[in-house]
């Protein structure tokens, strides 16, 4: 473990302390420039950062609050109480860290308790590198093959298969000698545990060519391979590690995992160092080590696409227009090529590469999310990192394609640094074997356990959401979202957990999911996270009123059991003649009172 410091952040005088107002006050080192926020009541004095937990936005005072106690942030309306330093917006989501503030003869510090930046830790100078002793090769989507003095290191493997049941397809076609780089590394680091970096139908081929092959993971809370027992992949060597800790490979090279600060429970970044040379690769965290990395790495890696969501796209109802969704598309777009721009101004890296954003929805019955899911081209990140910083440069991988880091970092750098791949060598795919996988998702649907009506009680209570005034219509659907003749639909009321044939009476909050009944059962029967239908695009949604509903995404994305539901068991004692569940009764909007 690192110990903590204390860093005085933020200095007022006695006059400035006698100048704060009752209720929110924003301070500003003019050192630094960073923003601060301190909340003034009777009982004494809260203060945190102005830097929004997201996406690092940036907080301004939200006059629709007549409390007077919450501020607003610029980039996605993120709101944040700070009487209770809780996130409003969404509902039960976050909670802002607090700075300690000291009080000195009437004026105060604040102070920031963090770890030192644990890459600091037994510095190395850099040492000049030879041709080809340091290189980099794309080989699809996150998955990058590092060989750094001979030892040869593969990140996030997606090779075949889709992502997130059949939502996601690789963009690109992987080189032809990609199986066998990756058969081969020495290591392999799998970031988390989203499909697209942690991908079965990759790693079953791995298993079965090479099954002892180590692999590191971060110690997460929700485990990264915790699925791994019941895929049926045979890996034997998988290595679970601690945060901010050098793992030393050779003399030359070591690494570290990371945490993400928004989302520690699953999402890691890492650090390598060879000979002095520092390569991060921050993946899809959204703060990386809380907004904490190397300043001037030689080689920063970091997603960029945008489009990972089934927000709004999957959304319909109120203010789900096509025309509201492509206003936001665009205006989100716009928005993270702004951030991920000024988060490579601010880390000066000397090589810049985007990556982990090529992926396409390209299954058949996904062509309306294909067409209006637009989402961000390396090439216009580019060009926004140029106009903010035209001395970083940026490398735009194509498959196949290796940089040598020693070219690349000579002054000036040498033509020769990238290796692209040979003319006419396929760059795109352009088929895709969307039968397997169709079929392998159809095979629950026919299960028995669907003929009885209680495994709605059974998966749910396994499932261990409950005490949330939240209702929930789910409908079985036909790949067109059009509920289907014999398929299932109920309610769930997530207050007391029970299953009722139509809305309470009560105020109460109201989602309607409609999803493909294929993926539905699949991820039922197996006990899957619900990453396969929503980050996926396998539903439609509606809700009213219209709130992000933190707590029960989050409990059913990242916090179900980790073994699936016995429905052995559940079939052994069930009732001899199979049922059908009661479809629910058309919610009359003059009886359902929605809070």
């Amino acid at each position: 473990m690192t110990s903590q410091v204390a860093k005085v952040v933020l200095s007022l005088s006695a006059d400035e302390v006698s100048a704060l107002k009752l209720g929110i006050n924003f301070r500003k080192n003019q050192k630094d420039g960073k923003g601060y926020m301190i909340y003034k009541e009777e009982a004494g004095l809260k203060a945190c950062r102005n830097q929004c937990k997201h996406q690092g936005g940036v907080f301004i005072a939200d006059i629709e609050d007549l409390t007077k106690q919450t501020v607003k942030c610029t980039k996605h309306n993120w709101k944040l109480n700070l009487s209770t330093m809780c996130y409003s917006n969404p509902p039960d989501s976050f909670s802002q860290e607090q700075l300690e503030v000291e009080l000195l003869d009437g004026g105060l510090q604040l102070l920031e308790l963090s770890p030192q930046d644990p890459w600091m830790a037994d510095q190395r100078d850099s040492q000049t590198l030879q041709p080809g002793e340091a290189t980099v090769t794309y080989l699809s989507h996150a998955c990058m093959e590092l060989s750094l003095g001979g030892v040869r290191v593969v990140f996030d493997p997606w090779l075949t298969g889709p992502a997130f049941a059949r939502g996601w397809w690789l963009l690109h076609q992987p080189p032809p000698d990609a199986w066998d780089r990756l058969c081969s590394a020495d290591f392999i680091y799998i970031s988390h545990m989203h499909s697209d970096h942690l991908s079965y139908p990759t790693l079953k081929v791995l298993a079965e060519r090479r099954p002892d092959i180590p692999i590191y993971v971060g110690d997460t809370s929700r485990p990264v391979f915790w699925y791994l027992e019941h895929s049926n992949v045979k890996l034997t060597n998988i290595n679970v590690l601690p945060f901010g800790i050098w793992q030393d490979v050779n003399k030359h090279l070591r690494f570290m995992i990371l945490m993400d600060g928004v989302h520690p429970e699953m999402d890691t970044c890492i650090i390598l160092d060879y000979k002095g040379h520092l390569i991060v690769n921050s993946v899809d965290c959204t703060r990386p080590n809380g907004g904490r990395l190397p300043v001037r790495p030689d080689l920063l890696m970091s997603d960029f696409a945008g489009g990972a969501s089934g927000f709004p796209m999957t959304f319909s109802g109120g203010k789900y227009t096509e025309a509201w969704k492509a206003d936001f598309v665009l205006t989100e777009r716009k928005k993270l090529l702004r951030y991920k721009a000024q988060l490579v101004k601010t880390l000066q890296p000397r090589i810049y590469c985007p990556f982990a954003g090529y992926f396409i929805e390209a299954h058949p019955s996904d062509t309306y999310i294909r067409k209006t899911n637009t989402k961000n081209r390396a090439e216009d990140l580019k060009a926004e990192i140029h106009k903010v910083d035209p001395s970083i440069t940026t490398w735009l991988p194509k498959p196949g394609a290796t940089l040598d880091l020693a070219l690349a970092l000579s002054d000036p750098p040498h033509s020769g640094a990238v290796c692209d791949p040979p003319a006419g060598t396929q760059i795109f795919k352009d088929s895709w074997d969307f039968q397997r996988y169709d079929r392998e998702l159809s095979s629950a649907v026919p299960s028995p356990v669907f003929l009885h009506r209680t495994w709605v009680q059974h998966y749910f209570t396994w499932a261990g959401f409950k005490n949330y005034n939240l209702v929930v219509r789910m409908i079985e659907t036909d790949d067109d979202f059009t509920p289907m003749a014999g398929g299932q639909d109920f309610i769930v009321d997530f207050l007391d957990l029970t299953f009722p044939t139509k809305r309470p009476i009560r105020d109460h909050q109201y989602l309607e999911v409609r999803n493909r009944v294929s993926v539905m059962r699949y991820v039922v029967l197996n006990g899957l996270l619900w990453d396969s239908l929503y980050i996926g695009f396998q539903n439609r949604i509606s809700r009213d009123p219209d709130v992000y509903h933190h707590r029960f995404w989050n409990h059913f994305q990242i916090e179900l059991p980790l073994s699936p539901p016995d429905w052995e068991g559940f079939l052994r004692s069930a009732q001899d003649t199979p049922e059908t569940l009661d479809t629910p009764e058309t919610p009359d909007k003059t009886y359902c009172r929605v809070g």
